[in-house]
């Protein structure tokens, strides 16, 4: 009986573990594919923006910066990531100011930069904002 118990155990403990491996390389995998997506989509429109430097978006810490800098703050500002909480919502406001900016120089509602706000649909919403102002050019609004 005792060994049945611990057979019962072991190929348990073994979907456990085989599950949760998983479900760790989905979550990476996920992330890496929305990082490429997302780098992609800031590479184009600091083209579409002629920002020197668009290579930048690939690069975490540098990506803020393009950012501020496509939104008319100075690049600079990225170094409040180093100052926990404070800082951290300092950039939060300032990047959702130079996405509002970013999005109506390309012709679209600064609207829609705050959809990463929003709780549980605002990052997909997001994803297809910024895909959106990437890739898909709009005529000035009058």
């Amino acid at each position: 009986m005792a060994l049945t118990e611990t057979l019962q155990n072991a190929v348990l403990g073994s979907a456990v573990g085989a599950f949760i491996a998983g479900a760790i390389v989905l979550s990476i995998l996920i992330l890496a594919g929305i990082w490429i997506y997302t780098s992609l989509a800031w590479m184009t429109i600091g083209k579409k923006l002629r920002y020197k430097n668009s290579y930048l978006a690939w690069i975490p810490f540098a990506r803020t910066g393009m950012v501020l800098e496509l939104g008319k703050f100075h690049w600079a500002w990225a170094f409040l990531w180093l100052i926990p909480i404070l800082g951290w919502i300092v950039i939060a406001v300032l990047g959702l100011i130079a996405r509002w900016r970013i999005f109506e120089a390309r012709n679209y509602s600064g609207w829609l930069s705050l959809s990463i706000i929003l709780p549980y649909i605002g990052g997909i919403l997001y994803l297809v904002a910024i895909g959106f102002v990437a890739w898909e050019d709009q005529r000035k609004r009058r």
